[in-house]
């Protein structure tokens, strides 16, 4: 069990991300009026970005692929969207979302540390070089 759950772990962790990512591409309008709310700049370039990192960077963190470089990114955009969109904490329904961001941070800061465990394509490239 002590190979599998790291695995597990970052399954559920990429579970978000990509589900977001897919949601991001199939309403690109509702994204860019999310990141237009906010303020920044080039929203549409700002959309890209998001899908990019949510989308790939679940699939590479569900799959275990350069593992660590997908939860720091993943990591850093988390937190900085959390601060950014759920940032009104006088609101108690944002205030959760902005702790569940950081949780989720929390997380990814774990893989970060630990890798991406025995089932992972890093897993089987570190062996394959080995060999």
């Amino acid at each position: 069990m002590q190979h599998l759950t790291p695995a597990i772990g970052r399954l559920l962790l990429a579970t978000i991300f990509v589900l977001s990512g897919l949601h991001k591409i199939a309403t690109p309008e509702a994204t860019i009026a999310a990141i237009e709310t906010v303020g920044l700049p080039f929203p549409g370039v700002g959309m890209v970005v998001a899908i990019a990192v949510t989308l790939g960077g679940g699939l590479m963190l569900a799959v275990g692929f350069r593992t660590r470089t997908a939860a720091a990114s993943l990591a850093i955009f988390t937190l900085v969207a959390g601060f950014l969109f759920h940032g009104a904490t006088d609101d108690p329904n944002q205030m959760i979302h902005l702790l569940k961001n950081l949780a989720l941070t929390g997380g990814l800061l774990q893989v970060l540390a630990f890798g991406a465990g025995a089932w992972s394509i890093d897993r089987r490239l570190a062996r394959a070089r080995a060999a």
